[in-house]
Parts: structure tokens; sequence; C-alpha cells
């Protein structure tokens, strides 16, 4: 069964086949059913539809999808074009700004470049009950995400992991590869933007290490 139309098929098709999988995709096809769950069904697994094992050259770990309407699309921190920036997004852009020098869009959060450069926007938590933060948390996602993370630690070509926050954090556990390098701050929420964030310079670190193990640098510009 083709999930992802891409190589994760083949890379995570000893994942897909598990009970633990098949139970979360029973739950949350339920819930889809019942409830507002976002993002559409459709964009569940867009991370990875978007963004293929082969060509993954930095991952950047979020939490749950927003969970106001039309906000998630399936990609870590964006939202779709014509949604408001939220808060965390428009500091981000800030550091690209003061990190880089580029001036990204007031009023497009959607990272689906990124994604296209190679940039894996993986939430730890792919699915949310509409206006419930974190109501998927007992789904069984982390089982799946937390796979994907350990098949990356697995890849001779080096990556960059940027952990933003104690919960993207603590997934340092599953990257033990020397080739890889972890970038790692609090997170870029305003409540704590400003303790270690703001001027941490992951983007033009992710680049320098790219560049020194001779990979193309990603393009930050939107």
């Amino acid at each position: 069964m083709e999930l992802f139309h891409n190589d994760w098929d083949s890379v995570l098709e000893d994942v897909t086949k598990t009970k633990e999988f098949y139970n979360t995709m029973v739950m949350v096809k339920k819930e889809y059913q019942t409830k507002t769950i976002f993002p559409p069904k459709e964009h569940i697994f867009e991370a990875l539809k978007l963004t293929s094992y082969k060509d993954t050259k930095v991952v950047i770990v979020g939490q749950d999808p927003y969970h106001g309407v039309g906000e998630a699309h399936g990609l870590s921190f964006s939202v779709r074009k014509g949604i408001r920036v939220p808060p965390s997004l428009q500091n981000i852009y800030k550091e690209i700004y003061d990190d880089l020098g580029i001036v990204e869009p007031k009023t497009n959060g959607d990272l689906t470049k990124w994604a296209k450069e190679g940039v894996l926007l993986l939430n730890a938590i792919l699915s949310v009950e509409k206006d419930k933060a974190g109501s998927h948390s007992n789904m069984g996602w982390e089982f799946f995400t937390d796979s994907i993370i350990k098949k990356l630690n697995e890849k001779e070509t080096p990556i960059v992991f940027i952990l933003w926050g104690s919960f993207a954090r603590s997934k340092k556990f599953y990257i033990t590869n020397k080739k890889h390098l972890i970038i790692e701050s609090t997170h870029p929420s305003p409540f704590s933007a400003r303790n270690g964030f703001f001027g941490s310079k992951p983007f033009s670190k992710a680049n320098d290490f790219l560049i020194k193990n001779g990979e193309k640098p990603i393009d930050w510009q939107l």
C-alpha cells in the first residue's frame, strides 16, 4: 500500500505493517468520521509526501498541528496561504532575518517551499481535534514519528536536526549517529523565544554544516 508515494513507502514498510500503526489509523479514522479534525485527512502525511527520505537534509520537529480552522496542512509550524502567520512562525521569520538577512513575507506562513528544498517539517503528532491542542497525543502517533526519526538517524548522508523547545529536544534520544548535527534551543513561542531562540542562528548553522559535508544548502527564502 502506497501512503506517501515516494521512497518513504519502502523505508517505513516495516513500521506501517505493525499493529501499533494499524491501531492508530483505526482510531484516527473514527475521529475524522465523528469530529472536526485537522489537518484535512488527505494532508496528514504531507510532510513525508513533499520531502522524500533520500532528499531530507534538515528536520524541524514540531509537536502537533495547529487546531484552528483552516490553519494546519500537514507541515510543522506552517499554515495555509491566506491564514494569519502564527506568533511562533513570526519569531522564526525574525530569526531568519537576523541570521541571514532574509526578509520573509509577513502575510504568508506556507512553508511548502522549504519542504521541497529538503526540510522535513515533521510534527510528532499528526492530527488534532478542532480547538483542542494536544487532543490526539494518546493516539499512538509518536510510535510512528519516532520511527521516522530513527530511520533518518540511520542515513549515511548527514542531516541537520533542529529541535526547538523541550518536547522536540526529547527526540535527541533517537539521534545517535555522529554524522548528523543537532541544533537545539528554546521554542520560538513568544513565551520563550527571548530565552535562547533569538540569536541561536539555526539557519546559517544548518547551511554551514551542509556545505561542509558537500551538500547543497537550503534556500530559506520563501
